[in-house]
């Protein structure tokens, strides 16, 4: 029997290169190669395909965010919020705040001084200075505030213009009595947080007042002609537990409220908030006294309390 042919099959011959250490190169060498022509580890071909990639990536990433933007402004207006009163997150109760206070301040509402250091009294003057800057200097408003004119009840502002507050005329709590805080009788600014198109809701009806409102301020409305009682009312009481009056008399200038003619606030150049200064004539002084001021009106709600305050603002004063 024949002896079969063996098939003849190819041997493969595999080869192994094991990895060689990659010569080192001097400072030199890394940021130009001359016999490779590399530079920083890569050819003149390959920093272009480099730069363009990034280029056209960078372009791109630009002009979708460019188109993001526009479509975001589009929606804008700088004249109103899109989103007012009930549709938005302020709401329609406003704020209740005071001045001075100090920029610094996180959470503690305090004025503390020493009346007879001049340096310290200084400190909160040129605070309510400051803040009085635009009341006092009408050009430190947009168009030098030329829309602004004198209102009463029975004169509103007409259309662009806007309602002027007088802060010179304050008695004790004009600038140039230094706001009485020398003489140890401070002035608290008390004013609203503006929330555009807000319209308050004024206790008109003399038998319609609420039955935790103070008397005094219940007698001063019914003492008023029917156009003065539409104010934004506000009362400033002592919060601190103790039979002594450590707070003493209080006298609330120009007037106890914030007049109708003032609201509603539209955006327009050259408002201002209306204030009520509210002198403390004789404080206890060397005590500490939690002072809470409200304001009044059917639409804004009242709360108390260290958390969640709404419609009044608590702060603590000391004269040393």
């Amino acid at each position: 029997m024949p002896a079969e042919k063996r098939s003849s099959q190819p041997r493969i011959v595999r080869t192994y290169e094991f990895p060689t250490k990659p010569e080192k190169q001097t400072l030199g060498q890394y940021l130009y190669n001359s016999q490779d022509g590399k530079i920083l580890g890569r050819t003149s071909k390959g920093w272009a395909q480099l730069l363009f990639f990034y280029a056209c990536f960078y372009t791109v990433l630009a002009a979708l965010f460019a188109i993001c933007m526009q479509g975001l402004l589009v929606t804008l207006n700088h004249q109103h919020p899109k989103w007012q009163l009930d549709e938005s997150r302020i709401g329609t109760n406003p704020g209740v705040s005071y001045r001075p206070q100090p920029v610094e301040a996180e959470g503690i509402n305090s004025i503390q001084y020493v009346a007879a250091n001049k340096s310290d009294v200084a400190v909160w003057v040129n605070m309510l200075n400051d803040f009085l800057a635009p009341y006092a200097d009408h050009t430190l408003l947009p168009g030098g505030g030329k829309n602004q004119v004198i209102c009463d009840f029975n004169t509103p502002p007409t259309a662009g213009n806007v309602c002027a507050f007088d802060v010179k005329n304050l008695g004790p709590c004009s600038a140039a009595a230094g706001y009485s805080y020398n003489r140890s009788a401070p002035c608290i600014f008390i004013k609203l947080n503006r929330i555009y198109g807000w319209q308050p809701e004024f206790y008109e009806d003399v038998d319609d007042l609420p039955t935790d409102m103070p008397d005094d301020l219940a007698s001063h409305i019914r003492s008023l002609p029917a156009p003065d009682r539409r104010q934004v009312w506000v009362t400033c009481k002592e919060l601190t537990t103790t039979d002594e009056n450590q707070l003493g008399p209080i006298e609330y200038l120009p007037s106890q409220g914030f007049p109708a003619y003032y609201y509603p606030y539209m955006n327009i150049d050259g408002y201002l908030s209306p204030l009520v200064a509210v002198h403390l004539a004789r404080p206890k002084p060397k005590t500490t006294i939690s002072i809470e001021c409200r304001a009044w009106a059917k639409n804004i709600i009242y709360r108390g309390g260290s958390r969640d305050r709404a419609g009044s603002v608590q702060l603590f004063l000391r004269i040393d």
